[in-house]
């Protein structure tokens, strides 16, 4: 699980009747009823610049997923369920209206609410489908939904951040494991057999991706915010701020490769094609402004799923072999973290939830290639575990306390692989109710992880796997079971996943995704047993899942009458390979931790 950070001078508190006055003001000379606010960028990635936070400026909602609507005289907010405990401690109840993002989307919301009315939207923050289901409700009740020619609330938002300038560097082919130019032969090869003549990319991660680059312009995300052309011969027009690239590039594969200023996209978008050509974008990821520009101009928009996402999903042997080396780094990382929790608790140490913060940080620095967290650490103690994307607050950070459970999700990102694990670890005491939830918790990740499954499976096949003991005693969690993972990419990659939506996408041998299920006691507790697995192909050509993150599973809430055979013996295995392939690393920096290894990975 991964949350996003903000700084505190984006959302501080007291301040909705005026920010929402000024852009209700700025509506009216827009020459509209109301805004829709997406929780996007022009990049429609889950993690954004702080410039381009504007729904946790107008709201103070702070989670990676959600929207608003302002109209003259209300207006909602929307989340899904990860944060519909967050947002209510985020929200004036007296400015917002809370809705859930799934039950009642925006769309149907705003057919209910605004019916004959005109919405704004920026088209640059908003996907073609997105634009086209939201207009298609304002229709159906008399209204319009109005492509604004400004953002009104960047209008409004007087000291909005400038737009970040990270450095970007080469991903070299060591670590790639394939060169750039063979991935854009391959997928213009994708893009003339589907009769388009280009592809347009906005997508940061994939266009790292494709020219094997990594960037600085998102939190927890090695990745350059820019633009990207791949035509039907393997060309590439990269639009990008010069700033952000160093004057001498040699060993970078830019053969090809022409650059350009990032303001120049629009206007090659309207100006750039033949009248009739066919471009191809996706209609959930690249802005609606980018199909009507190629509209206007006398183009054709292929609007279809883009190839680059998929192509970068199954990880090549170099990435995988990068990925798990990471893991076993991260690993050390993670038992330096887990003994030191253990014999501070134990001798009594006043700890909060921050002093872990800082702690795995810490412990990850001392790994090599490590770069940054690939998210903000959840670290969450007593009722905060049962928010699932809860963050820390520097200036009331929870106490830990000998007793209950305690959860810590946290992740790296290194330069051969980017890492997520979450572990539940016994403080004190714990009652019946804990350990038969984290019993049955565990005991769903041990279904997912050793089932077999023919190719064509895809991860809603799945996913009641890890739900159905839960679900045996009236109980569940409200997020998906699993989701992709980048390599020194994004820490939520699509377009895999394991959970309860139709998503159309088989699982293929070299995919990285999560095994997370969870449980949460509103109010008193939560628990997650999270590792990263890659899917692999058994001699029989069926497929299962090998565990990436090698750390120990804390046994001592569990209710071990409640585990048949062969889970248990799948404990002691994973135990027994952590043990073995992180222990050399673990001993080289404390004999102590060593030995806390030792014990923890000891057999039933």
């Amino acid at each position: 699980m991964a949350d996003t950070s903000l700084a505190d001078t984006v959302a501080p508190g007291g301040w909705h009747a005026e920010r929402l006055a000024e852009l209700r003001t700025e509506l009216r000379q827009c020459g509209v009823d109301g805004c829709f606010v997406p929780r996007a960028d022009v990049h429609q990635g889950e993690y954004v610049a702080a410039r381009d936070e504007r729904l946790a400026w107008i709201t103070g909602f702070t989670g990676s997923a959600g929207a608003a609507v302002v109209l003259a005289e209300r207006a909602a907010v929307f989340v899904d369920g990860r944060y519909t405990v967050q947002v209510r401690q985020q929200v004036d109840a007296a400015y917002f209206e809370f809705r859930h993002l799934i039950d009642e989307p925006p769309a149907a919301w705003l057919a209910a609410h605004a019916a004959g009315l005109r919405i704004g939207v920026d088209p640059w923050l908003v996907p073609p489908a997105l634009f086209e289901r939201l207009d298609a409700a304002l229709r159906a009740s008399g209204g319009e939904l109005v492509a604004l020619a400004t953002n009104p609330i960047d209008a409004v938002w007087h000291d909005q951040p400038d737009a970040p300038l990270g450095a970007i560097e080469p991903h070299p082919l060591a670590c790639a494991g394939r060169a750039a130019a063979d991935k854009r032969r391959a997928l213009a090869t994708v893009i003339a057999a589907r009769g388009a003549v280009a592809l347009v990319e906005t997508q940061p991660d994939n266009i790292a991706w494709l020219l094997n680059v990594r960037g600085a312009d998102v939190p927890y995300n090695p990745v350059p915010q820019s633009f990207l052309l791949l035509y039907a011969d393997g060309a590439a027009e990269w639009f990008v701020d010069a700033r952000k690239l160093p004057a001498e590039r040699a060993g970078w594969e830019l053969d090809g490769v022409r650059i350009a200023p990032v303001e120049a996209f629009a206007v090659r978008l309207a100006a750039g094609f033949e009248a009739g050509a066919r471009v191809w974008l996706d209609p959930d990821a690249a802005p609606a402004a980018a199909r009507f520009a190629l509209e206007a101009a006398g183009c054709q928009p292929l609007l279809a799923a883009g190839p680059v996402t998929l192509a970068k999903a199954p990880k090549n042997p170099v990435e995988l072999a990068g990925i798990r080396a990471a893991h076993v780094r991260d690993g050390v990382a993670l038992v330096r973290l887990l003994a030191w929790l253990d014999r501070s608790v134990a001798a009594g140490q006043a700890l909060d939830e921050r002093d872990v913060v800082e702690q795995v940080l810490a412990c990850r620095r001392e790994q090599a290639q490590f770069r940054e967290p690939s998210f903000a650490t959840i670290a969450a103690a007593g009722a905060n575990a049962a928010l699932p994307h809860y963050r820390v607050d520097p200036a009331a950070p929870a106490p830990l306390l000998p007793q209950g459970v305690f959860l810590v999700d946290s992740g790296g990102q290194y330069r051969d692989g980017t890492t997520d694990c979450t572990r539940t670890v016994a403080l004190g005491p714990l009652d019946a109710e804990l350990r038969d939830r984290y019993t049955r918790v565990l005991k769903g990740h041990i279904a997912l992880a050793t089932v077999r499954f023919p190719r064509g499976t895809r991860g809603y096949h799945l996913d009641a796997l890890a739900r159905q003991f839960l679900w045996a005693a009236g109980c569940d969690y409200d997020h998906g079971t699993g989701h992709g993972v980048g390599q020194f990419l994004s820490v939520h990659e699509p377009p895999q996943r394991i959970s309860k939506a139709a998503v159309a996408v088989d699982l293929e041998p070299g995919m990285v995704l999560s095994n997370e299920p969870g449980y949460y006691a509103a109010g008193r507790y939560g628990m997650r047993i999270e590792n990263l697995v890659e899917v692999v192909e058994h001699a029989d050509g069926y497929l299962g899942f090998r565990e990436l993150s090698l750390v120990p599973i804390d046994r001592r809430p569990l209710d071990l009458d409640q585990l048949t055979a062969a889970e248990r013996a799948w404990l002691d295995a994973y135990h027994a390979r952590v043990r073995a392939e992180v222990l050399p690393g673990v001993r080289a920096l404390s004999a102590a931790d060593a030995a806390w290894l030792e014990a923890a990975t000891a057999p039933l």
